[in-house]
Protein backbone atom coordinates (compact mmCIF):
# COMPACT_ATOMS: atom_id res chain seq x y z
CA UNK A 1 0.00 0.00 0.00
CA UNK A 2 1.54 3.62 -0.93
CA UNK A 3 0.73 6.25 1.61
CA UNK A 4 -0.20 9.28 0.19
CA UNK A 5 1.77 12.59 0.80
CA UNK A 6 0.01 15.75 -0.21
CA UNK A 7 1.37 18.79 -2.74
CA UNK A 8 2.29 20.87 0.21
CA UNK A 9 3.87 18.14 1.97
CA UNK A 10 7.35 17.27 2.51
CA UNK A 11 9.42 14.07 3.32
CA UNK A 12 12.13 15.03 5.89
CA UNK A 13 14.94 12.24 6.59
CA UNK A 14 15.24 11.64 10.18
CA UNK A 15 18.80 9.83 9.66
CA UNK A 16 17.74 7.10 11.82
CA UNK A 17 17.24 3.35 9.96
CA UNK A 18 16.23 5.05 6.99
CA UNK A 19 12.88 6.31 8.75
CA UNK A 20 11.21 9.91 7.37
CA UNK A 21 8.86 12.07 8.41
CA UNK A 22 5.98 13.90 6.31
CA UNK A 23 5.83 17.00 6.94
CA UNK A 24 3.71 20.18 6.14
CA UNK A 25 5.51 23.80 6.63
CA UNK A 26 2.22 25.17 7.04
CA UNK A 27 1.69 23.16 10.05
CA UNK A 28 4.22 22.99 13.30
CA UNK A 29 7.37 21.31 12.07
CA UNK A 30 9.26 19.11 14.49
CA UNK A 31 12.23 21.29 16.23
CA UNK A 32 15.53 20.42 17.85
CA UNK A 33 13.80 20.10 20.91
CA UNK A 34 12.03 16.81 19.91
CA UNK A 35 15.35 15.23 18.73
CA UNK A 36 16.71 15.92 21.73
CA UNK A 37 14.05 14.86 24.23
CA UNK A 38 14.11 11.23 21.81
CA UNK A 39 17.50 11.44 22.69
CA UNK A 40 17.19 11.93 26.51
CA UNK A 41 14.46 9.65 27.27
CA UNK A 42 15.26 5.59 27.63
CA UNK A 43 12.78 2.86 26.50
CA UNK A 44 14.02 -0.40 28.13
CA UNK A 45 13.53 -3.81 26.50
CA UNK A 46 9.72 -5.01 27.03
CA UNK A 47 8.31 -1.47 27.99
CA UNK A 48 5.31 0.41 26.85
CA UNK A 49 5.94 4.24 25.96
CA UNK A 50 3.61 7.02 25.31
CA UNK A 51 4.27 10.38 23.57
CA UNK A 52 1.92 13.03 24.69
CA UNK A 53 1.31 16.40 22.29
CA UNK A 54 2.73 14.41 20.05
CA UNK A 55 2.13 16.58 16.62
CA UNK A 56 3.30 15.08 13.37
CA UNK A 57 4.55 11.78 15.23
CA UNK A 58 8.46 12.51 15.33
CA UNK A 59 9.35 11.40 18.90
CA UNK A 60 7.61 7.59 18.80
CA UNK A 61 9.33 7.46 15.59
CA UNK A 62 13.10 8.46 16.92
CA UNK A 63 12.55 6.57 20.16
CA UNK A 64 11.30 3.19 17.95
CA UNK A 65 14.94 3.42 15.99
CA UNK A 66 16.92 4.18 19.05
CA UNK A 67 15.10 1.81 21.49
CA UNK A 68 14.06 -1.70 21.96
CA UNK A 69 10.41 -1.19 23.61
CA UNK A 70 7.48 -3.11 22.69
CA UNK A 71 4.91 -0.52 21.82
CA UNK A 72 5.41 3.54 21.68
CA UNK A 73 1.84 5.41 21.07
CA UNK A 74 1.13 9.14 20.52
CA UNK A 75 -1.36 11.50 21.61
CA UNK A 76 -2.12 14.45 20.06
CA UNK A 77 -5.98 16.45 19.64
CA UNK A 78 -5.39 18.33 16.47
CA UNK A 79 -6.97 16.11 13.35
CA UNK A 80 -4.59 17.18 11.26
CA UNK A 81 -1.20 16.74 12.58
CA UNK A 82 -2.42 13.03 13.81
CA UNK A 83 -2.97 12.38 10.40
CA UNK A 84 0.36 13.46 9.52
CA UNK A 85 1.79 11.45 12.43
CA UNK A 86 -0.03 7.94 11.36
CA UNK A 87 1.09 8.18 7.28
CA UNK A 88 3.94 8.58 8.79
CA UNK A 89 4.20 5.67 10.81
CA UNK A 90 2.48 4.00 8.02
CA UNK A 91 5.50 4.90 5.40
CA UNK A 92 8.01 3.63 7.39
CA UNK A 93 6.03 -0.03 8.11
CA UNK A 94 5.80 0.83 11.41
CA UNK A 95 2.28 -0.35 11.89
CA UNK A 96 3.14 -2.69 14.36
CA UNK A 97 5.18 -0.87 16.58
CA UNK A 98 4.09 2.66 17.03
CA UNK A 99 -0.07 3.82 17.72
CA UNK A 100 -1.27 7.33 17.13
CA UNK A 101 -4.76 8.25 18.89
CA UNK A 102 -6.14 11.54 18.51
CA UNK A 103 -7.32 12.49 21.90
CA UNK A 104 -7.15 14.92 24.52
CA UNK A 105 -3.65 14.99 26.88
CA UNK A 106 -6.43 16.03 29.75
CA UNK A 107 -8.57 12.59 29.53
CA UNK A 108 -5.21 10.95 28.78
CA UNK A 109 -5.37 8.37 31.72
CA UNK A 110 -8.76 7.81 30.57
CA UNK A 111 -7.58 6.90 27.02
CA UNK A 112 -4.84 4.99 27.90
CA UNK A 113 -5.65 3.41 31.46
CA UNK A 114 -3.99 4.21 34.41
CA UNK A 115 -0.69 2.77 35.14
CA UNK A 116 -0.57 1.18 31.83
CA UNK A 117 3.31 3.01 30.23
CA UNK A 118 6.43 2.25 32.00
CA UNK A 119 7.85 5.84 29.73
CA UNK A 120 6.29 8.75 29.19
CA UNK A 121 7.55 11.64 27.02
CA UNK A 122 6.07 15.06 26.31
CA UNK A 123 7.76 18.32 24.54
CA UNK A 124 4.57 20.52 25.65
CA UNK A 125 3.24 23.76 24.90
CA UNK A 126 6.31 26.18 26.83
CA UNK A 127 3.67 29.62 26.88
CA UNK A 128 1.65 30.68 29.44
CA UNK A 129 -2.11 31.02 28.43
CA UNK A 130 -3.09 33.92 25.79
CA UNK A 131 0.48 35.76 25.53
CA UNK A 132 1.22 36.74 22.52
CA UNK A 133 -2.16 34.55 20.59
CA UNK A 134 -3.09 36.41 17.86
CA UNK A 135 -5.76 32.92 16.41
CA UNK A 136 -6.02 30.17 18.88
CA UNK A 137 -6.69 27.94 15.79
CA UNK A 138 -3.79 27.58 14.33
CA UNK A 139 -1.47 24.59 14.42
CA UNK A 140 1.65 26.05 15.81
CA UNK A 141 -0.42 28.51 18.13
CA UNK A 142 -1.90 25.37 19.89
CA UNK A 143 2.03 23.69 19.61
CA UNK A 144 3.75 26.83 21.42
CA UNK A 145 0.70 28.01 23.98
CA UNK A 146 -1.31 26.26 26.87
CA UNK A 147 -4.17 26.84 24.63
CA UNK A 148 -5.58 22.65 24.77
CA UNK A 149 -3.49 21.90 27.87
CA UNK A 150 -1.28 23.45 30.95
CA UNK A 151 1.67 21.76 32.71
CA UNK A 152 -0.43 21.10 35.41
CA UNK A 153 -3.02 18.86 32.90
CA UNK A 154 0.46 17.08 31.67
CA UNK A 155 2.11 15.91 34.67
CA UNK A 156 -1.29 14.87 36.26
CA UNK A 157 -2.02 12.57 33.72
CA UNK A 158 1.32 11.41 33.44
CA UNK A 159 1.30 10.55 36.70
CA UNK A 160 -1.94 8.61 36.46
CA UNK A 161 -0.70 6.59 33.06
CA UNK A 162 2.87 5.59 34.42
CA UNK A 163 3.41 2.27 36.52
CA UNK A 164 4.87 2.79 39.81
CA UNK A 165 8.99 3.27 39.24
CA UNK A 166 8.00 4.40 35.45
CA UNK A 167 10.02 7.51 34.00
CA UNK A 168 8.78 10.52 32.62
CA UNK A 169 11.02 12.40 30.30
CA UNK A 170 10.39 16.31 29.50
CA UNK A 171 11.73 19.37 27.23
CA UNK A 172 10.59 22.64 28.99
CA UNK A 173 12.24 26.01 29.15
CA UNK A 174 14.23 27.04 31.98
CA UNK A 175 12.19 30.08 33.15
CA UNK A 176 9.35 27.52 34.41
CA UNK A 177 11.49 25.11 36.26
CA UNK A 178 10.28 25.98 39.36
CA UNK A 179 6.97 25.22 38.74
CA UNK A 180 7.54 22.12 36.53
CA UNK A 181 9.58 20.32 39.74
CA UNK A 182 6.73 21.85 42.41
CA UNK A 183 3.92 20.19 39.85
CA UNK A 184 6.04 17.19 39.64
CA UNK A 185 6.37 16.62 43.16
CA UNK A 186 2.96 17.24 43.77
CA UNK A 187 1.90 14.43 42.04
CA UNK A 188 4.52 11.91 43.05
CA UNK A 189 7.01 11.92 40.04
CA UNK A 190 9.97 13.38 41.20
CA UNK A 191 12.48 14.69 39.73
CA UNK A 192 16.07 12.76 38.81
CA UNK A 193 17.87 14.32 36.14
CA UNK A 194 18.20 17.51 34.60
CA UNK A 195 20.37 18.89 31.61
CA UNK A 196 20.55 22.24 30.49
CA UNK A 197 20.55 23.08 26.64
CA UNK A 198 22.46 26.45 25.64
CA UNK A 199 22.43 27.73 22.14
CA UNK A 200 26.32 28.42 22.59
CA UNK A 201 29.00 27.87 25.84
CA UNK A 202 28.91 31.86 26.78
CA UNK A 203 24.70 31.81 26.03
CA UNK A 204 22.17 31.40 29.10
CA UNK A 205 20.08 28.16 28.79
CA UNK A 206 17.46 28.21 26.63
CA UNK A 207 16.09 24.65 27.46
CA UNK A 208 16.01 22.01 29.32
CA UNK A 209 15.74 18.16 29.79
CA UNK A 210 14.09 16.55 32.54
CA UNK A 211 13.58 12.93 33.80
CA UNK A 212 11.24 12.27 36.52
CA UNK A 213 10.72 8.96 38.03
CA UNK A 214 7.08 7.86 39.68
CA UNK A 215 7.12 7.09 43.48
CA UNK A 216 11.02 7.96 43.87
CA UNK A 217 12.88 9.04 46.73
CA UNK A 218 14.19 13.10 46.56
CA UNK A 219 17.28 13.17 44.89
CA UNK A 220 18.46 14.80 41.81
CA UNK A 221 21.52 14.44 39.75
CA UNK A 222 22.09 18.19 36.71
CA UNK A 223 24.06 16.51 34.28
CA UNK A 224 26.89 18.75 32.65
CA UNK A 225 25.15 20.87 30.27
CA UNK A 226 24.67 20.54 26.55
CA UNK A 227 25.78 23.35 23.89
CA UNK A 228 23.85 23.24 20.66
CA UNK A 229 26.36 25.76 18.06
CA UNK A 230 29.64 26.12 18.29
CA UNK A 231 29.97 28.83 15.66
CA UNK A 232 27.00 30.33 13.96
CA UNK A 233 25.41 27.31 11.99
CA UNK A 234 27.65 24.77 12.73
CA UNK A 235 26.54 22.00 15.57
CA UNK A 236 28.96 20.81 18.24
CA UNK A 237 30.45 17.44 18.06
CA UNK A 238 27.00 16.48 20.68
CA UNK A 239 24.52 17.49 18.70
CA UNK A 240 25.95 15.81 15.19
CA UNK A 241 26.37 12.71 17.22
CA UNK A 242 22.45 13.06 18.84
CA UNK A 243 21.04 13.64 15.01
CA UNK A 244 22.65 11.21 13.79
CA UNK A 245 25.45 12.32 12.02
CA UNK A 246 28.88 13.48 11.46
CA UNK A 247 29.74 17.29 10.80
Amino acid sequence: MTTMIHSNERLDDLGRKGYKLIQDPQKFCFGIDAVLLSDYAKVKRGEKALDLCTGNGVIPILLEAKNRGEHYSGLEIQPECADLARRSVEYNGLGDKISIVEGDVCNASEIFGRESMEVITVNPPYMIGQHGITNDADAMTIARHEIKCTLEDVIRESSRILKFNGRFYMVHRPFRLAEIFNTMIQYHIEPKRMRLVHPYADREPNMVLIEGLKGGKSRITIEKPLVVYKEPNVYTDEIYEIYGYKE
